[in-house]
Parts: structure tokens; sequence; C-alpha cells
């Protein structure tokens, strides 16, 4: 399914903005698609980083830029400091979590976000209109009815999470040559 996500992962980027000086933290980096999409643009990041609690999915990941680092860590406890990071994204991630888990992933990047940093996400878009609503209601049905297996497919606007978390009100765009995606970037207050 990483095909499926790939195509919001630019969008993300372009929104975030990374220089070559930024410190760029990647949350849930799972095979590093985002991370390896970084690598690709002319303003990569001298340094960036990659966690995941998935030591299998960290071993499938391509090669990086050599002073980029993957690391086995979970999202709920970041190894790093406090505001180490310039730009800290979660894409792929937040609409997987339970709330409650969702909420401490959330805080755990905002406390490692420099204040002026960005926060990008991207989640399962959910629909805008009636239609849009009737036509996924199965798949929408399917993955509250079977969450081990198709969790994936639930839509989250984490908006409200964000903004409890003392991120702003985030810029927001749509991608839909893949899954359909919700794009979200929000600063952490200086």
């Amino acid at each position: 399914q990483v095909w499926l996500e790939r195509s919001s992962l630019a969008p993300l980027l372009r929104m975030l903005g990374p220089i070559s000086s930024s410190r760029l933290l990647d949350v849930g980096t799972g095979t590093a698609e985002l991370l390896r999409t970084l690598a690709t643009l002319p303003n990569q990041p001298e340094e960036a980083f990659g966690v995941d609690p998935c030591q299998g999915m960290l071993e499938r990941a391509a090669a990086l830029p050599e002073s980029w680092r993957l690391l086995g860590a979970s999202g709920e406890d970041l190894p790093f400091a406090d505001q180490s990071f310039d730009l800290v994204t979660a894409s792929w991630v937040l609409h997987v979590l339970e709330p409650g888990t969702r909420e401490r992933v959330i805080a755990e990047c905002v406390r490692v976000l420099k204040p002026g940093g960005r926060f990008g996400s991207v989640t399962i878009a959910p629909p805008r209109s009636a239609l849009a609503g009737i036509l996924t209601a199965p798949a929408r049905w399917a993955a509250r009815r079977y969450p081990s297996q198709l969790v994936g497919l639930t839509p989250l606007d984490p908006t409200g999470d964000l903004i409890r978390a003392g991120l702003t009100e985030p810029f927001r765009k749509r991608d839909f040559r893949g899954y359909p995606a919700l794009c979200l970037v929000a600063t952490k207050p200086s």
C-alpha cells in the first residue's frame, strides 16, 4: 500500500519547506518513505531522523543520506531533548492510533519541536460532502468493524488534537492521487 501513500508525501514536504539547515524528525517512519522522498528534494536537511517501534520496518528502509539516522523508538517516548527539531512529521500514523495514544504522540512531537518549528501530518481524509460520505461508508464501516486489519482506512482530521497540544490552526491540503489524504502543517508558537 506504500504506493497509495507515497503521492501525498511530496505535497506535505513542500508545505513544510525544509531547508539545508533544518533538523527533521519523522515519527512512525516505517520503511522511511517520507525520508526517501525528502532525499530527492533540492533543499534536503543535512540532518534527519526517522523513528519507528518496529525494527522489521526499519530494516526494509531504502538507503538514505549518510548523516540521516533510523532509530527503533516509540512516538510516545521520543529519545530526543526538548526543542531539538525544526520540523517533525507523522505521516500515515495518527489515524491508526487510539485517541489516548494519539494525544501522547502529538504531545511528544510538540515537546521535541523548537518554538517556531512546524509539525506536519498526513491522514486518511474525511469525506467533505454527503455524496462522498455515502460512497466511502462501506470502507469506514469495515475499518471500524475490523480494526486490526483495516484501521488504516479510518478517516481522521487531527486539527483539534493539534490545537489542544499547543500548535496553531493548521494549513491544510487534500490530495487524491493515492489514498484520499489530508495533509496538515501547524506551527509551534514562538
